[in-house]
């Protein structure tokens, strides 16, 4: 999934499996840290990989920090099916309901229609003046701008 480049086109492409490996590490000390992160998605008939999606803490400075985040990285062939946003809602339910958290946030590029379309039917909302420049995105990249959205446990309606 994570060497897939159109599930990767909006994110930071790994350099080899060993980054991917060392990903999946930072996963899981954060699951240990923190009692949550991102959880592995699998299909209820065949018990298949799907994906991920979780909360994570940001591990960088910006105008919102320090936050927790909502993501997800889905296998391509499971796109369009309405399995990120069953799973994103479940992972802001046991954010504001579990860990007491009074906001959520998700970030990606202007381009990235499918995760923007997702983030607004969760209820999350953007405003312009949130925009940022990516800190662990390369300058020169087309993926450092970012469109923050923002969810409050109020305006939660999962």
């Amino acid at each position: 999934m994570s060497e897939d480049p159109e599930v990767m086109a909006y994110l930071l492409a790994f350099a080899s499996r060993e980054a991917i490996a060392a990903w999946v590490q930072r996963q899981q000390a954060h699951f240990a840290q923190n009692g949550f992160g991102f959880w592995a998605l699998e299909s209820r008939e065949t018990g298949e990989f799907m994906g991920a999606t979780g909360l994570l803490h940001i591990r960088y400075d910006a105008h919102f920090t320090p936050a927790v985040e909502v993501g997800w990285r889905l296998a391509r062939r499971f796109w369009g099916q309405g399995y990120v946003p069953e799973a994103a809602r479940s992972a802001l339910q046991f954010g504001f309901e579990n860990l007491g958290l009074s906001e959520i946030v998700a970030n990606t590029v202007e381009a990235n229609h499918n995760s923007r379309r997702v983030m607004e039917k969760l209820g999350m909302v953007r405003d312009a003046a949130d925009d940022f420049d990516h800190p662990l995105v390369p300058a020169d990249s087309p993926l450092r701008r970012q469109m923050l959205y923002r969810l409050t446990r109020e305006s939660c309606q999962v």
